[in-house]
């Protein structure tokens, strides 16, 4: 085995995905002050810091509405994701929003892989842009829980034996599944956010609807809760707004 390797032999498969707030300079009151400086100039500096009232409401409403977007962007969240590597793959589409993944050049890959749980729908009915997933059933269910446990042993086996064998983590990797779990950072602004959550979430009552990949939408659904506890002001108006970022 290669010097500073630990061998992990134990697999772990899990079917949720974890999002942790790590740091929010986020509330209302950003909207506010960005906003007025337009007409207010310095004499916003005194209230910029204060959380907005129920005055500033009809504010942010305004700016939703008509799409004034910038306002929007003071403010900041960091979030801690551990989800498979094919949900970062999609959610990097984003490219606005800060990332750090961890690497797999730099340290052992621990053995847990994402195994699809039973409330996930798994067969795609219609054409491509007309369909909609449905259940399977026991026996689809069964041959996928079969597959992915076996196939994810037999790559995390054939990793170890690399490992072992003195072979370099960069290119031991590469027998991995794109199953595996992960982890990143993600810093992002409400703006930003605003766009991640109107195309990964399915919710009734948006302008445009959107169709996810059920395991992004997993991570995207914790995302909005912390938005929604950090700026309920601006989370409502973007509701009611038909979920349109500005």
């Amino acid at each position: 085995m290669s010097e500073g390797t630990e061998q992990q032999t134990d697999v772990v498969f899990r079917s949720d995905m974890t999002v942790e707030l790590v740091r929010a300079a986020a509330q209302d009151g950003d909207v506010v002050f960005a906003a007025r400086v337009s007409t207010q100039g310095e004499k916003t500096l005194d209230s910029a810091g204060e959380d907005a009232s129920a005055r500033d409401r009809g504010l942010i409403r305004y700016l939703m509405r008509d799409r004034h977007g910038s306002p929007f962007e003071h403010n900041s969240f960091t979030f801690y994701v551990q989800a498979p590597i094919f949900v970062f793959r999609e959610f990097m589409r984003h490219r606005i929003a800060s990332y750090n993944e961890e690497s797999g050049r730099y340290r052992e890959m621990r053995p847990v892989f994402y195994v699809p749980a039973r409330e996930r729908n798994l067969v795609q009915v219609g054409k491509p842009g007309a369909y909609v997933f449905e259940p399977g059933s026991d026996e689809q269910y069964e041959l996928v829980e079969r597959s992915v446990r076996e196939q994810c042993t037999s790559a995390y086996r054939a990793y170890q034996e690399m490992l072992q064998a003195g072979v370099a983590r960069e290119v031991a990797r590469s027998v991995l599944p794109l199953t595996l779990y992960s982890s990143m950072y993600v810093t992002i602004n409400a703006r930003s956010l605003m766009n991640v959550l109107s195309l990964r979430t399915t919710r009734e009552g948006s302008a445009y609807p959107s169709f996810p990949q059920r395991e992004i939408e997993m991570v995207a659904e914790q995302m909005e809760e912390h938005f929604k506890a950090a700026m309920p002001i601006t989370y409502e108006a973007f509701q009611d707004g038909g979920r349109v970022a500005p």
